[in-house]
C-alpha cells in the first residue's frame, strides 16, 4: 500500500483511482485480494484488468472491492480460442456471464489482432454475445499495435506474430459499426 498511496494527490485531483493489471492480476489472487480491500479501506477507486481465465469464486469475491473492471475478450469460438491461446475460452465466457448480473460496472476490451479475430463472424459473435450480457453496454475496441516488438527484444524473447500488421482506420471502423449495430456503446482505444 505504501506504493499505492504515493500517488494518492494524483487520484484525489483526476478522481481516478488504482488500476490492477498485469499480466494477469487474478494469478495472485490473495495479494489481490488483500490489496483491493486494503484500498477500499483508504477510499480509493479501484480497477482491474483481466482476461477473465480465472476461478469464479476468486473472481467473484473480489465484487465488493472493485469500481470497474475491464475484461478481455478476444475470441468466441472455442476452438479458435484454443489455437491462438493454448486454453479453452469456456472460463472466460461463463466468468462475464457471471460478473455481469453481478456488477455494473464492466466494460469489454475487444484487443484486434488481424488475421486472428478480426473477421465478421467473430465480430458479430461478440457483438451478439455482449449484447446479451444484462449490465455490459460498452465495448474498448483496441487496435493491435506493435510497441510491444522492442520489449521482446529487450528481454530476449521471441515475437511470435511478426507478421501482424496494425489494422488500417477503414477496417477499425467497419468494426466498430457492426458492434454498435448491437445497441452497444463502442470506444476506440481505452
Amino acid at each position: 500500500m505504501e506504493a499505492v498511496e504515493k500517488d494518492n494527490i494524483f487520484y484525489d485531483e483526476s478522481g481516478g483511482g488504482v488500476t490492477f493489471s498485469g499480466g494477469e492480476p487474478f494469478m495472485q489472487p490473495t495479494f489481490l485480494q488483500n490489496l483491493l480491500e486494503a484500498c477500499k479501506e483508504k477510499g480509493l477507486r479501484t480497477a482491474v484488468e483481466t482476461c477473465g481465465f480465472v476461478n469464479a469464486e476468486t473472481l467473484m469475491a473480489s465484487c465488493p472491492y472493485v469500481d470497474l473492471y475491464l475484461y478481455d475478450l478476444k475470441v468466441i469460438d472455442n476452438e479458435t480460442h484454443r489455437r491462438f491461446t493454448g486454453v479453452s475460452n469456456e472460463i472466460i465466457l461463463k466468468n462475464l456471464q457471471q460478473l455481469s448480473h453481478s456488477h455494473d460496472q464492466v466494460i469489454v476490451r475487444f484487443p484486434i489482432i488481424p488475421g486472428v479475430n478480426d473477421n465478421e463472424e467473430n465480430v458479430l459473435q461478440l457483438g451478439e454475445f455482449v449484447s446479451s450480457l444484462g449490465s455490459v453496454k460498452e465495448i474498448d475496441v483496441l487496435p493491435y499495435h506493435d510497441l510491444g516488438v522492442g520489449k521482446y527484444k529487450r528481454l530476449g524473447m521471441m515475437n511470435r506474430m511478426p507478421e501482424v500488421e496494425q489494422p488500417s482506420p477503414v477496417r477499425v471502423s467497419g468494426i466498430v459499426e457492426k458492434l454498435q449495430g448491437f445497441g452497444l456503446l463502442v470506444k476506440v482505444g481505452g
